[in-house]
């Protein structure tokens, strides 16, 4: 076993846990969580080198959408959403915005945790037909209240982003917005005991 005993919890069944034992945890992940921002950046290094059949590998698609989006004068969490909107694209090939949402929600406002949430819908009107789906999967978004931010994210940002001529910043350009991105929560039910 790693660590010294007295400075883990020693429950077996969460029921059975006490104030102490959420001390000792609660210093670990005091300590753990703040490094999310370096965790993202090592999982989308994972992306290189993996085209699954596109024009760039998914790394240089994450990088291009951040970077047209950098480029465009967007805030940094919006380029950091940018950046991160397909790192579940090898994790979960059948759901992929559902992953990249799930990471990005606490440290994002509602709206660009939508985009990234719905982004695979609205990029579907660009090649769902080809594929024997539904083109018009997004239309039964129309009306809510960030369909046309998703829909300017898709056409300004993530559908142009397969270029392999593109002047494309490397990663290291955005881990400065990445780690600070991801050192706190905005929301959080795990916020205050943090």
């Amino acid at each position: 076993m790693d660590g010294n005993v007295k400075d883990r919890a020693t429950f077996s069944d969460m029921a059975d846990s006490t104030q102490e034992d959420w001390e000792a945890i609660m210093v670990e992940q005091r300590e753990y969580a703040p490094n999310g921002g370096k965790r993202v950046l090592d999982h989308l290094k994972l992306l290189d080198g993996d085209f699954g059949g596109f024009p760039v590998d998914r790394l240089t698609h994450c990088l291009q959408t951040a970077t047209r989006a950098h480029r465009d004068g967007k805030p940094d969490d919006y380029v950091v959403m940018a950046l991160i909107h397909d790192i579940g694209d090898t994790l979960g090939a059948f759901n992929h915005p559902d992953i990249a949402a799930a990471i990005i929600k606490p440290f994002v406002s509602e709206e660009l945790h939508w985009i990234v949430q719905h982004h695979g819908i609205f990029q579907g009107v660009n090649f769902f037909h080809h594929i024997g789906l539904e083109r018009d999967m997004r239309e039964q978004f129309r009306g809510h209240e960030h369909f046309a931010a998703t829909e300017e994210f898709i056409n300004k940002y993530d559908c142009p982003a397969f270029d392999p001529d593109y002047d494309t910043l490397p990663l290291s350009f955005f881990e400065p917005m990445v780690m600070k991105l991801f050192e706190r929560p905005l929301n959080s039910i795990y916020k205050k005991a943090m």
